[in-house]
């Protein structure tokens, strides 16, 4: 039923989160509010964020007022020197920029306009410029700079810094520049001691030379000023706190010691120091090191964390369909609602925003529907009748964990579900016990495919084996066994039983080789060529095969007019048992159930193939009318199709392009299906249906959603995701009860979705691992308004925009295009661009904001080669939505010319971005088109990770097998596909997850040599997990490496290289490249020492005359 918003109102808040977490405080305080965070401190104000905007107080905390207010966060408030403006960040026009407004407040004004993710980190010493930090000029995504911004919005200007992280400041007299080099990797990962852990360095700005905070291997962030002592944060023990570092001594001390929370975002206005921790803001007397806490109470009348009516259709997680198909039940942003197929509306029949409903299953009799429910705290079977208008019964379907409804038995008196412990079970629905079938060979998720028989005797089960690959078997219910039905020697997938019960229909692959190796970058290789064909078991050893020989005759003579192969697929009425009439309340929509006879000797012998073309297909199901669908895939399609295979005609067909799912009623006669992400239907399953047919609208559904009763059920939702998808069952040792309690009395204080994020992350970050992410969520935001990119950089000259580069792409690959140098328009480096559209460009203008709104629409350039506009033309162009892959493009080309500049064209340069498909295509067009040079530097800096690149190291490790002669052309070898000789790889602090890997395989093999710093160091990965209610997502890391001598590795350590080599700032300038100029240096070396040489043909033989 769907409430209405009075009895919506009258719910008891304290009563639910009373229930989901085990007593976290509901009122918030009226004394003192938490979550109060990035403090900002003047002369006579304090500023921080709260609840997604920005709010000021007096330096004692008192009387706080809100500052701004917009939907999307606004974050990091930073006062001028004057005290009488705020600069900070947000996200207006959907895009992250720098805002400044001033103390009383007032109209925000925007000062970036780049597309790329502008963040406020500090002020110039006078006032008139804002330093930020951004990718806007940077060729991997991950290498961001520092910029500086005037208050008249103009063109942002580089500070002269090759990488920095997330935390700057310049000092009071503008001269010096205190800085982290890398970005931080502890935001939810706390005691991070891999190869990120940040150094802070005082850069002198003016001759680059620089001095080092003295460093452990922790993470020190967030320097500040304050006379002659640079004050900063640490973790180096244990708890982030605050640390000082005596210019003149150059000694460290430890300055506050909570060992409770760690200390957050440390502030100062030149004489004392504000910081955030424990959710409250503290004032800090340097001189004395007395610390005063703020009391500050805020009774904000926050928009988001109002009750309203919000569209979910987009929100559809999981579909079934009623006995005969004229309702659909959806799982909506944790509701479960039913549609009618064509009259009527739509029904919300949990309506519980406090509670997560997921998996709806509609019962053959039509009278219930099934679903799981963490109401209880813990997820249950849930049992509703079909209308809504009874309460839902409650089962437990085992120890706590996470569920998955597969589907009702026809008889409608068992379910078959699955755990997140690999098991699959089905619920006897008279007893109300669990009974286990099976259980998978690896994890972290289950590869069990599973199906009815039509008599609900039997289950059809395919699972993985020892070999990684998944095998059919079969499960009777009466006596508990299971008997395998193929051999294992191929990689079954989906399955169905035929609707008589003659048949068990699989998919399988012969050919799969290492692609189920889903971890590997080598099963890459192999997923384009993959195929899968789907066969049929016939289980009754006195059945003929559903394809045996036809022959048409007349009917006059001997020959019987049906051949004893028939495969009309009817049940034989000697074989079939009556259902119990249904109630005059329900609908059956089974009432002759075909008697399903197997006979397991020699079944493996009894496989035919049906006469489908061979591909990508899954998803089978059986329908009335002899009818088999499946969803498949094609190389000229990506994107899954719906098919339907006819046993009766043997004809095989694509019904709709573009299904993504789709689910059968229990009487066989309708389908619902969806096409693409939002399109959804009801259809027969004969005929020739268009897409779009049989509509169904999700548009309309709605809920009534209280922020606050999500919030709770979601803190609740992640720490039981954490609690059963971590690879330890210790929790590296955390206490994770603990930490839940420890955390509950935030909860109250959250007033933006993004505080939930916050609150959930620095959870996560007490089980000190990597690949622990929180994202997402129903966080407010404004429309975007694109900036189109021409894809240059541009310098200020006589009082004009000039080009500085243009980058020039691949203008033959749409994803590289570069506007400026298509043909027609020849733009080129020293042109100036004098106007936009017909308006005048100065170098007082923004001209990303010029560009705003322009992407992918024609737009006018005038460009000149001098400024006065004397002889300028014309130029139309189509500007790009983002430049960054020109930039890597340039970045990668530029240092493949410098290595073969420098080498004498004898060493290859290969970039690798990441170990996923990206990267594998970058190896496979960069290595393979240089195997005619003799050494190799591999450059895996920056990497962004995805699978073990064991391709990658495999195709490095193929040494000289034998040369070939023919008598024309040069002699060839094999491998020919490979490079003999020394191979070096430059790795550095942003390589992680398959970056750490790599090096530490390629080092595992004695391939060569690595050079630069040491890598991240997170090698516990994540898979799957359960979407948070309101489309958040979080991840719990789920499976960790131990080397081959059974030692834990890597994780929170990363690979340390042979040759320690930094990137310093006065080396590094003008794309000098310090660690590549290393590895040139090396490699020729090794070159030197060992040449690489073909061997000519020996001499002729004459064996025929000798």
């Amino acid at each position: 039923m769907t409430p209405t918003l009075a009895s919506f109102a009258r719910r008891s808040l304290t009563l639910l989160l009373g229930v989901l977490l085990s007593g976290y405080a509901v009122a918030q305080a009226t004394d003192e509010t938490l979550l109060l965070r990035q403090p900002s401190l003047s002369k006579t104000h304090i500023a921080f964020s709260y609840g997604g905007d920005l709010w000021v107080a007096n330096r004692d905390g008192s009387q706080p007022r809100r500052l701004t207010v917009a939907p999307g966060p606004e974050t990091g408030p930073l006062f001028s020197p004057d005290g009488q403006q705020i600069a900070f960040t947000a996200t207006y026009d959907g895009n992250t920029d720098v805002y400044v407004v001033g103390l009383n407040g007032g109209m925000p004004r925007r000062l970036t306009f780049h597309p790329s993710a502008d963040a406020v980190k500090g002020w110039s010493a006078d006032g008139q410029r804002v330093l930020f930090v951004s990718n806007a000029q940077s060729a991997v995504a991950r290498s961001p700079k520092l910029f500086t911004v005037s208050l008249n919005a103009e063109l942002p200007q580089a500070l002269p810094v090759p990488m920095t992280g997330n935390w700057a400041k310049l000092s009071p007299d503008g001269k010096e520049l205190a800085y982290s080099i890398i970005t931080d990797a502890f935001g939810t990962w706390k005691r991070y001691r891999g190869g990120m852990t940040t150094p802070i360095r005082l850069l002198n700005l003016q001759t680059l030379d620089f001095e080092l905070i003295p460093h452990e291997n922790a993470s020190d962030v967030q320097p500040v000023y304050v006379g002659n002592t640079v004050y900063f944060l640490s973790d180096r023990n244990r708890t982030m706190n605050v640390f000082a570092y005596d210019r003149a001594t150059k000694q460290v001390r430890q300055v506050t010691k909570h060992d409770d929370f760690d200390v957050k975002n440390l502030g100062t206005d030149g004489q004392q120091l504000v910081y955030e921790q424990a959710g409250r803001l503290h004032m800090l007397e340097p001189a004395t090191g007395q610390t005063q806490t703020l009391r500050i109470a805020i009774q904000p009348d926050m928009l988001t964390m109002r009750p309203s009516w919000k569209p979910v259709g987009s929100m559809v997680r999981a579909m079934h369909l009623s006995p005969t198909g004229v309702r659909a039940v959806v799982e909506a942003r944790g509701d479960i609602y039913t549609l009618p197929s064509k009259k009527g509306d739509w029904r919300n029949l949990t309506g519980s925003d406090g509670a997560h409903d997921r998996n709806p299953l509609w019962s053959p009799d039509g009278s219930r529907i099934a679903y799981v429910s963490d109401q209880s705290g813990e997820y249950q079977l849930m049992l509703r009748d079909a209308k809504g208008d009874k309460p839902s019964e409650a089962i437990s379907l085992g120890d706590p964990s996470f569920y998955t409804l597969d589907k009702w038995s026809p008889d409608g008196k068992k379910l078959l579900y699955q755990d997140k412990k690999l098991n699959l079970w089905y619920m006897d629905m008279t007893t109300r016990k669990p009974v286990k079938i099976t259980t998978d060979t690896y994890g972290p998720n289950s590869s069990i495919e599973a199906d009815w028989s039509p008599d609900s005797k039997w289950v059809a089960f395919s699972r993985k084996m020892d070999n990684y690959l998944n095998r059919v078997h079969l499960y009777e219910l009466a006596s508990g066994t299971t008997t395998p039905v193929t051999d294992g020697a191929s990689h079954t997938d989906g399955l169905a039983f035929s609707r008589d019960g003659k048949y068990l229909m699989f998919t399988a692959s012969t050919n799969v080789g290492a692609s189920f190796a889903w971890l590997d970058m080598a099963g890459l290789d192999r997923r384009g060529l993959v195929t899968q064909s789907i066969y049929a078991v016939v289980l009754n050893a006195k059945d003929p095969s559903p394809f045996s020989p036809e022959s048409d005759e007349e009917k006059g003579s001997d020959t019987p007019a049906k051949p004893a192969g028939d495969t009309t697929l009817k049940a034989s009425k000697a074989k079939t048992a009556t259902l119990a009439a249904p109630t005059s309340a329900t609908t059956s929509a089974v009432v002759n159930v075909p008697r399903t006879v197997i006979d397991l000797p020699n079944i493996g012998q009894r496989i035919v193939a049906l006469p489908v073309p061979a591909g990508s297909m899954g998803k089978l199901t059986a329908a009335d009318g002899s009818k088999l669908f499946y969803v498949g895939y094609t190389p000229a399609a990506a994107k899954p199709s719906l098919y339907r295979f006819d046993f009766k005609e043997r004809k095989n067909e694509l019904l709709m392009p573009e299904v993504a799912d789709y689910v059968v009623s229990a009487d066989g006669k309708k389908l619902l299906y969806m096409a693409g992400t939002d399109k959804y239907g009801i259809i027969d399953v004969t005929g020739k249906p268009a897409p779009g047919d049989g509509k169904v609208d999700m548009t309309s559904l709605q809920a009534l959603i209280d922020p606050r009763h999500e919030w709770a059920q979601m803190v609740n939702e992640f720490w039981r995701i954490e609690r059963d998808y971590f690879y330890m069952p210790n929790y590296h040792g955390a206490d994770w009860q603990a930490v839940k309690t420890k955390y509950a009395p935030f909860l109250p204080h959250v007033a933006h979705r993004a505080d939930l994020n916050y609150l959930i992350g620095e959870m996560m970050g007490e089980m000190v691992v990597g690949h622990n992410y929180v994202r997402g969520g129903d966080i407010p935001d404004s429309k975007p308004v694109p900036v189109g990119m021409l894809g240059a950089d541009y310098e200020l000259v006589n009082g004009k925009y000039r080009f500085k580069k243009v980058f020039n792409g691949e203008n033959w690959n749409p994803s590289l295009r570069a506007p400026l140098t298509e043909p027609g328009v020849g733009v080129q480096a020293g042109d100036y661009l004098l106007a936009i559209n017909g308006r005048p460009l100065s170098a007082t203008d923004n001209v990303y904001q010029f560009l705003e709104n322009t992407v992918d629409r024609q737009m006018t350039l005038t460009v000149g080669s001098n400024p006065t506009g004397v002889g300028s033309r014309q130029v139309t162009v189509v500007p790009i939505a983002e430049e960054t892959g020109l930039r890597l493009m340039d970045w990668v080309e530029g240092n493949r010319r410098k290595v073969s500049a420098a080498t004498g064209g004898k060493v290859a340069y290969v970039y690798l971005p990441n170990t996923g498909q990206q990267g594998y295509d970058y190896f496979n067009r960069y290595y393979f088109s240089q195997v005619d040079k003799q050494a190799v530097i591999v450059d895996e800096r920056f990497n962004g990770g995805g699978f073990v690149a064991d391709y990658v190291v495999d195709m490095l490790n193929r040494p000289l097998l034998s040369y070939w002669s023919s008598r024309e052309g040069k002699p060839f070898t094999s491998p020919a596909a490979s490079i003999y000789g020394p191979k070096v790889m430059l790795v550095n602090e942003y390589a992680g997850s398959g970056g750490d890997a790599l090096p530490a395989f390629f080092r595992r093999r004695g391939l060569g040599t690595i050079i630069g710093k040491r890598t991240w160091g997170g090698l516990v990965g994540i898979s799957g997990y359960p979407t948070l209610m309101d489309g958040g997502s979080v991840t719990s890391p789920s499976f960790g490496i131990y080397s081959p001598d059974g030692k834990w590795e890597i994780e929170n350590a990363g690979v340390a290289p042979d040759i320690e080599v930094e990137m310093l700032p006065k080396l590094s300038q003008n794309g000098a490249d310090p660690q590549l100029e290393k590895a040139i240096e090396v490699v020729q070396a090794q070159l030197q020492k060992a040449p690489v040489a073909g061997l000519p043909a020996p001499k002729p033989d004459r064996r025929a005359v000798e």
